[in-house]
Order: C-alpha cells, then sequence, then structure tokens
C-alpha cells in the first residue's frame, strides 16, 4: 500500500527533529574521544567539533584511573536497584489496597494520598532532610538498649568497602528510604488494577486463596507491564538523581555518579572529554534497562487511556 504524498512530506520534518535530538548525544561521543581540549577549539568549526583530528579511546580507561569511578558505578546500582526494587514492591501493595480491597473512606483516603502529588519536591526536601538527621537521636532514645552511636560509626570504621554510617545523614539509608514510596508509583498501578477482572478476585476466594495469595498469584503476573513501567521510570529517576544525594552526604565513599562527575571538574577548568566519557559510561544501565523492558513499556504507557 503506498503512503499519500502528503504523508510523505509531513515525514521529512519528523525525520529533521528526530535527528536533531541525536546531535547532543553524537556531540558527546565525539566530546568523549577528543584530545584535552579539544573539544573546546573553535578553529575547526563544527565539523571540527563534531569530529575530532583524533580519536583518543583511551578515555574511557582513564576515566577508571583519575577517579573511583568503580565505587561511583557500585553505589549507583545497589542504591538504584533498591529503590527500584522496594519502590514497585510498595507501590503494588497500596495499589492492591486501593483498588481490589473494600474498606471505609477507601476512596477518600486515595484522593488525599494524591493529593500529595501536587505538593512539589523542593518544599519536602528540608523536612525529610530534618527527619533522616535526627532519626538517629530519635531511635537512641526510644531503644536505649542498642548502642546506636557505634553502629552509625560502624561503616567508616571498615576498610573496605566503606558504607557510610547506619542511618542518618551519610548513609545508604538516607539514600534509599525516602525513595521508597510515591503517590506516583501507587497511582499508576492502582489504575493498572483496576482494569483487571473482579471475577478473578472471587475465583480465587473461592478457591480458598486469602488477600496476600491472590495478591501475590493472580495479580500481580497479570500486571507485569504495569511493573515494568513503573520499574523503568523509578529506575531511571534513581540513577539520575543528583540533589539529594548531594544533601544527605558529605563522603566521597557514597558519591553516587552524578556526584561523581563533578570530580572532572577542578577550579581552574573542566576536563570534558573525561567527563563525556563517564557521562557514556552512565548511560549503559539506562539503555539495557530500557531494552529488557521495553515490550512491556510500551504498553504499560496506555494504562487507563481506554475504559471499557
Amino acid at each position: 500500500m503506498k503512503m499519500p504524498r502528503l504523508a510523505v512530506l509531513w515525514h521529512v520534518p519528523l525525520m529533521i527533529a528526530a535527528l536533531s535530538m541525536l546531535l547532543p548525544l553524537a556531540f558527546m561521543f565525539t566530546t568523549a574521544l577528543s584530545e584535552p581540549g579539544q573539544s573546546l577549539r573553535a578553529d575547526g568549526g563544527i565539523l571540527g567539533l563534531l569530529w575530532p583530528s583524533t580519536w583518543r579511546w583511551r578515555n574511557f580507561a582513564e576515566v577508571w584511573i583519575q577517579v573511583p569511578f568503580l565505587r561511583y558505578y557500585i553505589n549507583s546500582l545497589l542504591i538504584a536497584g533498591t529503590i527500584t526494587v522496594t519502590h514497585v514492591f510498595t507501590s503494588a501493595c497500596a495499589a492492591f489496597a486501593f483498588a481490589r480491597l473494600r474498606w471505609r473512606a477507601r476512596d477518600a483516603i486515595f484522593l488525599a494520598y494524591l493529593a500529595t502529588m501536587m505538593v512539589p519536591t523542593a518544599v519536602t526536601m528540608i523536612p525529610n532532610f530534618i527527619i533522616v538527621r535526627f532519626i538517629p537521636d530519635v531511635l537512641s532514645h526510644g531503644l536505649p538498649w542498642i548502642d546506636w552511636s557505634a553502629l552509625r560509626h560502624l561503616g567508616p570504621s571498615l576498610a573496605w568497602p566503606k558504607v557510610g554510617r547506619f542511618v542518618g545523614l551519610d548513609s545508604y539509608f538516607a539514600l534509599t528510604v525516602p525513595a521508597m514510596f510515591s503517590a506516583y508509583g501507587t497511582f499508576l498501578l492502582r489504575q493498572f488494577f483496576l482494569g483487571l477482572p473482579r471475577e478473578l478476585d472471587e475465583a480465587a476466594m473461592i478457591d480458598g486463596c486469602g488477600p496476600w495469595r491472590t495478591f501475590f498469584k493472580i495479580i500481580l503476573p497479570l500486571a507485569t507491564p504495569g511493573l515494568a513501567t513503573l520499574g523503568v521510570f523509578t529506575f531511571m529517576a534513581a540513577w539520575g538523581g543528583l540533589l539529594w544525594p548531594l544533601v544527605v552526604t558529605s563522603q566521597d565513599s557514597l558519591r553516587t555518579l552524578p556526584l561523581g562527575l563533578q570530580a572532572f571538574q577542578g577550579q581552574y577548568g573542566t576536563e570534558w572529554h573525561l567527563m563525556m566519557a563517564a557521562a557514556l559510561l552512565m548511560l549503559i544501565p539506562n539503555v539495557v534497562i530500557f531494552a529488557i523492558g521495553q515490550r512491556f513499556f510500551l504498553s504499560g504507557l496506555t494504562v487507563g487511556a481506554v475504559k471499557g
């Protein structure tokens, strides 16, 4: 079937727009392979910026040598992976309660829960920081038989790996726990759960399944597209998070990759070739996660778009 001429004309500007989206990525790649300072020289014009005279592949190796990049990578993988798994699980539990269970004031509580999405993250950052800061003091008063002062300083006393404090600031607790819960994930999965036939719950109840067994054995396997969609969104947000790790950490051993990129920026200059090489290495997990969840991701985006 031939495409109409008008449709072909519309595809031309769309292709130009698509190629323009790849231009920053191409510039990042060529900068990562350029000599130190070559990407900033203007004598070669635009062609000199997009096609360096010398391709320097060892920039990718120098990234791992010049800074503890492996440590930053491990931190980011550990933090983003923990946040993704726990966030998807807590959102699924809350969504199941709001979508499949019947209890008093369910809809009113859900609306109040949903209203928290209108509060900007910058507004809640200071209260979250204060809570994380004083959690060790609260625990020391509530559980006086535990030596929390020793646990808080357990991480820095270890030679490898330095894992920070047990709770409070400069800890994996501060980097992961506040991001494990969100109204957005609950809303997304609730819309997906509402699309599943209620006859499944009734059939499971007749077979003797309780709420938890119905949740794990029936609802979750059928909600794979929604779970994958939320997982992709959560991982990308946690992987590229900058502001919250910057606020709650001060130790270099707890830096994530977005913070680690600052190591290539000095007082008198920036090593752009190494920073771009590190940025390309940082993109790899995002590409892998999206490639794995792509077939679920596209179907999960249409959750709630069609009713009936």
